[in-house]
């Protein structure tokens, strides 16, 4: 039996005249001015070490890197490479920025918002710096949020999800976790949104098997190069790293083949610092710290197991850093921007993979510069911190209790955020960037609620109007 739509949707065509859109360009026309500002404001496209690097590389050669990041992101590097320019890249992935804030607003006008509503929803992916500065640097998160958002664009469109949606649905979903393996688990939130609405089963199962195909694919293309089938060589260590916060060997008892991960003593100001400081107990073994991936994760899960709510007591504690009114630093070493900083970022040129990929990607690779006036302007503008951490708590509230509802539109948005907020700080750490891409589905899930504050106001309004009236007669 397939269920009663769950939203409200429009009968007639999403794009219409300029007119009907008239709250869209409003947004749309100053966001895509300040995208053109960074571009003229940087010199080049912000590249890190060493994340930047091993995607270029991956895209040169082609072959899944053996340690974080699987290669989805390399292939869209690998699609742009003809044009041997990493600024091509930021370019590119600007306009995405700007096609995410209009899936938002598309998707929220099929569900019958009026304009203003759907426009204001997409202000923080238009104007929020955080995802400026994404769009700007040689990073997998953009395409996680493309990707996510069109999967939640498909599967909502329309009031019913035929097969063949579901499985684009499940493709796009496979997609964003061959970008960032912490995208894996929305294929089975979709799925069972899917159960939720007592969705026909070959239409879950269509989703599901799309999803895995790709992952299981890439999986054994991986074991081919590293001998084991799996989608990265770090998620043991990852989720080792994030029991040394808490872990007490005295009430795990590892076997002895374990016990030489347990905590030594070193204490650093973030879980995720463990996986590089040269004193915690894995970085002691002998050999790389990748070849001892299997036991971490071993160690890891028992204690969690034997800890479990020592590990949620830290989840919860390092989450709650994206809801902060001013930034956190987490670690400390790393200052957390709010607007657009200016300046020089040399390249680590003493690493021989920096020359390596400008030979073989952009022979112009280089350390970015803040480019005047550009930059001052740039420097001046002042998107409010509260517009991401506060408003994010607001928006996973509100949306949260939309969800609720039986037939409310926000469950699935509303989940995918979660899990996107969520999951990287349960198989690692927290870190400001890693909250971005639960930004668009909370505000799609909150947008909803929108219509029924505006309504309440109209009604307030009226009230206070006819009382001021009737005492005048």
């Amino acid at each position: 039996m397939t269920a009663v739509t769950t939203r409200p949707h429009t009968d007639g065509p999403v794009i219409g005249t300029p007119t009907r859109h008239r709250a869209l360009w409003w947004v749309l026309i100053p966001a895509v001015a300040l995208r053109v500002l960074v571009m003229l404001g940087y010199d080049t496209a912000q590249l890190y070490w060493y994340d930047s690097f091993t995607y270029l590389d991956a895209a040169v050669h082609l072959r899944p890197q053996g340690t974080f990041h699987p290669a989805g992101y390399s292939w869209f590097l690998w699609l742009l490479r003809p044009f041997s320019s990493v600024e091509l890249i930021a370019g590119v992935q600007h306009a995405l920025g700007v096609g995410v804030g209009v899936m938002v607003y598309a998707l929220l006008r099929r569900w019958s918002l009026p304009g203003w509503a759907a426009a204001a929803a997409a202000v923080p992916v238009l104007f929020d710096p955080a995802f400026l500065r994404l769009e700007h640097a040689v990073l997998s998160d953009l395409q996680v949020i493309v990707l996510v958002t069109a999967a939640l664009l498909v599967l909502t469109w329309r009031p019913e999800v035929s097969v063949r949606v579901a499985a684009a649905a499940g493709v796009l979903l496979a997609l964003a976790g061959l970008t960032r393996t912490a995208a894996v688990p929305l294929i089975g939130v979709a799925a069972l949104w899917l159960l939720v609405r007592r969705t026909p089963w070959r239409r879950t199962a269509a989703l599901l098997l799309a999803g895995a195909l790709p992952l299981a694919a890439y999986a054994g293309w991986y074991a081919q190069h590293h001998g084991r089938f799996a989608l990265t060589g770090s998620d043991g260590v990852a989720l080792w790293a994030r029991t040394m916060t808490f872990a007490d060997c005295s009430i795990v008892k590892p076997p002895p083949a374990e016990a030489a991960l347990c905590p030594n003593g070193t204490v650093t100001d973030a879980a995720s610092e463990y996986v590089w400081h040269p004193r915690s107990s894995l970085n002691l073994l002998p050999g790389d710290r990748f070849s001892h991936n299997g036991p971490a994760r071993s160690f890891a899960l028992r204690t969690i197991a034997a800890q479990p709510l020592d590990y949620l007591r830290e989840v919860v504690r390092d989450t709650s850093l994206a809801f902060t009114w001013e930034p956190v630093a987490h670690p400390k070493r790393v200052r957390a921007h709010t607007s657009f900083p200016r300046g020089a970022w040399p390249l680590p040129e003493q690493h021989a993979l920096v020359g390596e990929v400008r030979r073989e990607y952009d022979p112009d690779i280089r350390g970015m510069r803040s480019v005047e006036p550009y930059a001052s302007i740039l420097a001046a503008y002042r998107y409010p911190w509260l517009l991401h951490g506060p408003l994010l708590a607001v928006l996973l509230v509100v949306g949260g209790l939309g969800a609720l509802r039986r037939r409310g539109p926000a469950l699935l948005p509303w989940s995918l955020a979660m899990v996107l907020l969520v999951g990287p700080v349960a198989a690692l750490d927290f870190d400001h960037r890693y909250v971005v891409p639960a930004i668009p589905p909370a505000c799609v899930a909150a947008a909803p609620a929108l219509r029924h504050v505006a309504s309440a106001v109209r009604r307030a309004a009226s009230a206070v109007a006819r009382k001021v009236a009737s005492r005048r007669a």
